[in-house]
């Protein structure tokens, strides 16, 4: 059973190298909530005209099928 422990524990030792560290994940979450909130606005007020496209292409579609 120790065999197995030591056998987990240094095969999950090369991992810690691809996570970043505490202070670099702030940037970078902080980074994304500033995307997204700059994003937000934009969203909002394109999501009615890209379903309004959405639906006009399909009723056209539609109207072309019958």
């Amino acid at each position: 059973m120790i065999e197995l422990f030591f056998a987990v524990a240094f095969s999950a030792v090369p991992l810690t190298l691809y996570v970043p560290p505490i202070r670099s994940l702030n940037i970078f979450v902080e980074t994304v909530e500033q995307l997204l909130r700059c994003c937000a606005v934009y969203t909002l007020t394109a999501y009615p005209r890209v379903r309004h496209a959405f639906s006009r292409l399909f009723n056209s579609a539609f109207r072309l099928l019958r």
